[in-house]
């Protein structure tokens, strides 16, 4: 007969019997700076990987987060260094972002042509002149504010409210000639067409 697998099978001449072991020291999680490394490795690289989609991105936020992590002063003793550790992951995080949006990937057409320099053709270069000039003076029919707070804006990339504290006008009149110049440019738009 085959024993019942849902039984334990002991036999009669084997005792069970419990041994006292020596109780053996409780292992703790590897800390730094009083930062519990296990669950920094574990749920907060995890919790990174998810927000980036890449394990090595996450790796990278992780290691930049500690070190401004090493490098901060601190006046007091920090009370949750693993809830500071988590804000300043965030923060290295945003910061990667930011740096990643401002980079434009090169088309994969210029991958794969290597060494292929195009040359822009003589009537080409000669429209984009062309297109420039007429551009050139339908700004410079725009009055001077106008113009100016256009350049600053498209040109220069300032924010409107930057413009506006530059200029020492109100938010709503750089919005008025932001909208005035684009009107303006959008009329004569046949006439910067290729």
């Amino acid at each position: 007969m085959l024993p019942d697998a849902t039984k334990p099978v002991v036999s009669q001449s084997s005792l069970i019997v419990p041994i006292a072991l020596p109780s053996a020291p409780v292992s703790q999680s590897p800390s730094w700076q009083d930062i519990d490394l296990r669950w920094a490795y574990n749920d907060l690289l995890l919790s990174l990987s998810r927000q980036t989609r890449c394990v090595q991105r996450a790796y990278d936020v992780l290691h930049d987060a500690l070190l401004r992590f090493a490098l901060a002063t601190h006046p007091q003793p920090l009370t949750q260094p693993n809830a500071y550790l988590r804000q300043v992951a965030q923060s290295v995080l945003i910061d990667h972002f930011r740096r990643n949006a401002r980079l434009q990937p090169l088309p994969e057409e210029h991958e794969q042509d290597g060494d292929l320099h195009v040359t822009p053709s003589a009537e080409h270069l000669l429209d984009i002149q062309q297109r420039l000039i007429a551009l050139q003076r339908i700004l410079d029919c725009l009055p001077a504010r106008c113009r100016e707070v256009f350049w600053l804006a498209r040109i220069e990339g300032y924010a409107q409210k930057d413009i506006a504290q530059q200029l020492d006008i109100s938010l709503n009149m750089v919005e008025r000639h932001m909208a005035r110049a684009l009107v303006t440019l959008r009329n004569a738009r046949d006439l910067l067409r290729p």
